[in-house]
Protein backbone atom coordinates (compact mmCIF):
# COMPACT_ATOMS: atom_id res chain seq x y z
CA UNK A 1 0.00 0.00 0.00
CA UNK A 2 1.46 3.58 -0.71
CA UNK A 3 1.91 5.89 1.50
CA UNK A 4 -0.70 8.24 2.78
CA UNK A 5 -0.46 11.55 0.56
CA UNK A 6 0.52 14.78 2.72
CA UNK A 7 -2.65 16.40 3.80
CA UNK A 8 -1.39 20.06 2.93
CA UNK A 9 -4.08 19.92 -0.28
CA UNK A 10 -6.90 19.76 2.13
CA UNK A 11 -7.80 20.01 6.17
CA UNK A 12 -7.81 17.03 7.74
CA UNK A 13 -11.37 14.99 6.75
CA UNK A 14 -12.25 13.43 10.10
CA UNK A 15 -15.72 14.54 10.22
CA UNK A 16 -18.41 11.31 10.51
CA UNK A 17 -19.64 10.21 7.71
CA UNK A 18 -23.31 10.25 9.31
CA UNK A 19 -23.63 12.42 12.35
CA UNK A 20 -24.32 10.33 15.21
CA UNK A 21 -25.84 13.05 17.25
CA UNK A 22 -28.95 15.00 16.78
CA UNK A 23 -27.93 17.99 14.69
CA UNK A 24 -30.19 20.89 15.61
CA UNK A 25 -30.12 23.10 13.70
CA UNK A 26 -27.29 22.09 11.04
CA UNK A 27 -29.68 19.70 9.85
CA UNK A 28 -31.22 23.00 8.00
CA UNK A 29 -27.84 24.81 7.01
CA UNK A 30 -26.93 24.32 3.88
CA UNK A 31 -23.23 24.41 4.67
CA UNK A 32 -23.68 21.62 6.95
CA UNK A 33 -25.16 19.33 4.31
CA UNK A 34 -22.41 20.67 0.98
CA UNK A 35 -19.84 19.62 4.17
CA UNK A 36 -21.24 15.99 4.85
CA UNK A 37 -21.46 15.22 1.10
CA UNK A 38 -17.51 16.81 0.80
CA UNK A 39 -16.68 14.64 3.55
CA UNK A 40 -17.98 11.75 1.90
CA UNK A 41 -16.83 12.05 -0.97
CA UNK A 42 -13.29 13.00 0.40
CA UNK A 43 -13.13 9.91 2.25
CA UNK A 44 -13.86 7.57 -0.82
CA UNK A 45 -11.17 9.58 -3.04
CA UNK A 46 -8.80 8.71 -0.96
CA UNK A 47 -9.48 5.28 -0.90
CA UNK A 48 -9.93 5.09 -4.01
CA UNK A 49 -6.19 6.96 -4.62
CA UNK A 50 -4.40 5.38 -1.70
CA UNK A 51 -2.80 3.09 -4.01
CA UNK A 52 -1.64 5.69 -6.38
CA UNK A 53 -0.87 8.32 -3.56
CA UNK A 54 -2.31 11.14 -5.05
CA UNK A 55 -4.49 13.77 -3.73
CA UNK A 56 -7.54 15.74 -5.29
CA UNK A 57 -5.61 18.52 -5.81
CA UNK A 58 -2.86 17.09 -7.21
CA UNK A 59 -4.95 14.88 -9.49
CA UNK A 60 -6.79 18.23 -10.28
CA UNK A 61 -3.21 19.40 -11.87
CA UNK A 62 -2.79 16.88 -14.06
CA UNK A 63 -6.28 17.03 -15.28
CA UNK A 64 -6.03 20.98 -15.98
CA UNK A 65 -2.34 20.20 -17.74
CA UNK A 66 -3.31 17.40 -19.78
CA UNK A 67 -6.07 20.11 -21.25
CA UNK A 68 -3.61 23.39 -20.92
CA UNK A 69 -0.21 21.80 -21.14
CA UNK A 70 1.92 25.20 -20.45
CA UNK A 71 -0.35 26.63 -18.14
CA UNK A 72 1.80 28.97 -15.17
CA UNK A 73 1.63 28.14 -11.47
CA UNK A 74 -0.52 31.61 -11.23
CA UNK A 75 -2.96 29.79 -13.99
CA UNK A 76 -3.78 26.95 -11.83
CA UNK A 77 -3.88 28.57 -8.72
CA UNK A 78 -6.38 31.06 -10.22
CA UNK A 79 -8.37 28.14 -11.58
CA UNK A 80 -8.71 25.98 -8.50
CA UNK A 81 -8.99 28.90 -5.91
CA UNK A 82 -5.93 28.25 -4.15
CA UNK A 83 -2.63 30.39 -3.12
CA UNK A 84 0.67 30.18 -4.70
CA UNK A 85 2.60 28.61 -1.95
CA UNK A 86 0.30 26.00 -2.09
CA UNK A 87 0.59 25.50 -5.55
CA UNK A 88 4.15 25.69 -5.90
CA UNK A 89 4.18 22.75 -3.17
CA UNK A 90 1.48 20.84 -5.49
CA UNK A 91 3.45 21.14 -8.19
CA UNK A 92 7.08 20.88 -6.46
CA UNK A 93 5.87 17.20 -5.28
CA UNK A 94 4.29 16.05 -8.82
CA UNK A 95 8.07 17.15 -10.25
CA UNK A 96 9.73 14.77 -7.24
CA UNK A 97 7.65 12.28 -8.87
CA UNK A 98 8.27 13.00 -12.52
CA UNK A 99 4.49 13.65 -13.11
CA UNK A 100 5.09 17.34 -14.02
CA UNK A 101 8.16 19.58 -15.66
CA UNK A 102 8.93 23.25 -15.75
CA UNK A 103 10.22 24.71 -19.13
CA UNK A 104 10.73 28.44 -19.84
CA UNK A 105 8.06 30.03 -21.84
CA UNK A 106 9.26 30.54 -25.38
CA UNK A 107 7.49 33.29 -25.35
CA UNK A 108 8.48 34.89 -22.00
CA UNK A 109 11.11 33.77 -20.56
CA UNK A 110 10.15 34.68 -16.81
CA UNK A 111 7.45 32.85 -16.85
CA UNK A 112 7.74 29.29 -16.30
CA UNK A 113 5.34 26.53 -18.20
CA UNK A 114 4.02 23.54 -16.90
CA UNK A 115 3.52 20.13 -18.69
CA UNK A 116 3.00 16.47 -18.17
CA UNK A 117 5.71 14.32 -18.70
CA UNK A 118 5.16 10.70 -20.09
CA UNK A 119 5.11 9.11 -16.62
CA UNK A 120 2.44 11.73 -15.45
CA UNK A 121 0.49 11.45 -18.60
CA UNK A 122 0.54 7.38 -17.43
CA UNK A 123 -0.11 7.95 -13.80
CA UNK A 124 -3.10 10.38 -14.99
CA UNK A 125 -4.61 7.45 -17.29
CA UNK A 126 -4.05 4.95 -14.50
CA UNK A 127 -5.72 7.19 -12.18
CA UNK A 128 -9.02 8.38 -14.44
CA UNK A 129 -9.80 4.50 -14.13
CA UNK A 130 -9.89 4.85 -10.82
CA UNK A 131 -11.64 8.14 -10.53
CA UNK A 132 -14.44 7.19 -12.88
CA UNK A 133 -15.65 3.98 -10.33
CA UNK A 134 -15.35 6.59 -7.55
CA UNK A 135 -17.50 9.39 -9.48
CA UNK A 136 -20.37 6.76 -10.38
CA UNK A 137 -20.69 5.19 -6.92
CA UNK A 138 -21.72 9.01 -6.03
CA UNK A 139 -23.28 9.77 -9.66
CA UNK A 140 -25.87 5.80 -9.11
CA UNK A 141 -27.35 7.99 -6.44
CA UNK A 142 -28.97 10.78 -8.77
CA UNK A 143 -30.78 10.29 -12.31
CA UNK A 144 -29.67 12.05 -14.83
CA UNK A 145 -31.84 14.99 -14.55
CA UNK A 146 -31.22 15.33 -10.59
CA UNK A 147 -27.45 15.12 -11.32
CA UNK A 148 -27.96 17.89 -14.10
CA UNK A 149 -29.52 20.62 -11.69
CA UNK A 150 -27.01 18.98 -8.34
CA UNK A 151 -24.34 20.38 -10.70
CA UNK A 152 -26.02 23.25 -12.01
CA UNK A 153 -26.67 24.44 -8.19
CA UNK A 154 -23.50 23.98 -7.18
CA UNK A 155 -21.66 25.90 -9.57
CA UNK A 156 -24.34 28.35 -9.11
CA UNK A 157 -22.86 28.85 -5.71
CA UNK A 158 -19.32 29.26 -6.35
CA UNK A 159 -19.73 31.29 -9.39
CA UNK A 160 -21.28 33.46 -6.92
CA UNK A 161 -17.88 34.07 -5.02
Amino acid sequence: MAAKPPQDDFESEDAPATPSLDVGRLGDLLGFHLRMAHVAIYRDFAETMDELGLTQKQLAVMELLAVNAGASQIDLANTLGTDRATMMALVNRLAARDFVERRPSQADRRRQELHLTIAGRAMLAQARKLIDAHEQRFTDLFSPNEMDALLAALKRIYKRS
